[in-house]
C-alpha cells in the first residue's frame, strides 16, 4: 500500500514537473530571441566599423588586437560576442516555429545557461490547460511513476538477496 502511494507521489511529481515544459520553452525562446536580437545589433556595429576602414570583421579584430594590451582586450570580447551571436543564431533557428514536443526533441538547443537563468526569473508555474501541457503532465506522471516503480523494485530485490545472504551464512553446519 505504501509502495502505491509513493508511486502515486512520483507520478505527481512528474506530472507536475514535466507539464511546465511547455510553457517554460516559450519563455527561453523569447528570451534567447531578445538576446539575439541585441547581440545583432552589436555584431552589426563591429562590421561597420570595419567596413569604414575597408577591412573585413576578421581582419579587424586582428589589427584591433596587435594595437596593445586594452585593444587586444576588447578584440577578444568583440570575438567572444560574435561567438556567442553565432551559437545563440543558431539555436534561436532550430528552435523557431517548432512546437512544444519538437522544442522537448531539440532540448539540447536550450542549453544556453545565461538565457535559461533569465527565463526562470520571470517563469510562474501554472496549471496546462493545452494539449501539450496535458501530454507533457501525462507522460511526467508515467516516468515519476517509473521510477519510483524501478527504485523500489530494486530496493526490494536487495533487501531480500541481503536477507537471505545473512540468513545463509547464520546457519549451523553439522
Amino acid at each position: 500500500m505504501i509502495l502505491r502511494v509513493l508511486a502515486l507521489a512520483g507520478g505527481v511529481t512528474g506530472a507536475a514537473g514535466l507539464s511546465q515544459f511547455p510553457e517554460f520553452s516559450q519563455q527561453y525562446l523569447q528570451r534567447l530571441g531578445g538576446a539575439v536580437d541585441e547581440l545583432t545589433r552589436q555584431v552589426d556595429r563591429y562590421t561597420e566599423d570595419a567596413s569604414k576602414l575597408d577591412l573585413s570583421l576578421d581582419a579587424y579584430l586582428t589589427q584591433l588586437a596587435a594595437e596593445g594590451e586594452l585593444a587586444q582586450t576588447e578584440a577578444s570580447n568583440m570575438r567572444a560576442d560574435i561567438d556567442r551571436h553565432a551559437q545563440l543564431s543558431e539555436a534561436l533557428a532550430a528552435l523557431e516555429g517548432a512546437g512544444p514536443f519538437m522544442r522537448a526533441r531539440l532540448a539540447a538547443y536550450m542549453a544556453d545557461g545565461d538565457v535559461a537563468q533569465q527565463a526562470l526569473e520571470v517563469f510562474k508555474p501554472a496549471v496546462p490547460v493545452t494539449m501539450e501541457g496535458a501530454t507533457f503532465a501525462g507522460a511526467g506522471f508515467l516516468g515519476g511513476w517509473a521510477v519510483i516503480g524501478v527504485l523500489f523494485a530494486f530496493l526490494r530485490r536487495l533487501w531480500w538477496s541481503l536477507r537471505g545472504l545473512f540468513r545463509g551464512s547464520s546457519a549451523n553446519p553439522t
